[in-house]
């Protein structure tokens, strides 16, 4: 038995770009950059890596993810990994690795601009309220560490 699954938490690295196929199909394309972070084992140093990520999603999730998502967006991607080949018009042999994005869900706060941390806060300059931590057993996005 076969897997191709990718899951991936990160910021939108461009604004997604939606276009459409001959046959009328929307095809949208955007990037996500995700974060890691270590120790070095050697020097003891706090190490930071980012890997970028090339999504493309079809059909509804492409008009959603066109309208909502912007640059700098908070975001979880499921989907599945493809890599594209062809040869460019000056003859060269060029490759793709993708995450045909088949899930997403938008992780930034109403209200909240994307790039912020800050909290929202309304007409009079006061604080929206946050939400209490989970103790249900779930999963609060904002407490995985990146």
């Amino acid at each position: 038995m076969d897997f191709n699954r990718a899951q991936i938490i990160g910021n939108v690295t461009r604004d997604p770009e939606l276009r459409n196929t001959p046959n009328g199909q929307s095809v949208c394309s955007f990037g996500v950059a995700t974060n890691r972070t270590w120790k070095d084992r050697d020097s003891g140093e706090r190490k930071q890596a980012a890997e970028f990520h090339n999504v493309v999603a079809w059909s509804g999730l492409a008009q959603t993810c066109s309208q909502y998502l912007k640059k700098g967006s908070r975001v979880f991607i499921e989907g599945r990994m493809q890599t594209r080949n062809w040869e460019d018009p000056s003859g060269n042999k060029r490759n793709r690795t993708e995450i045909v994005a088949e899930n997403m869900i938008m992780l930034d706060r109403p209200g909240q601009s994307p790039m912020s941390s800050a909290p929202s806060q309304d007409s009079a300059g006061a604080s929206a309220p946050q939400s209490a931590p989970a103790d249900d057993g779930e999963i609060n996005v904002e407490e995985i560490p990146f």
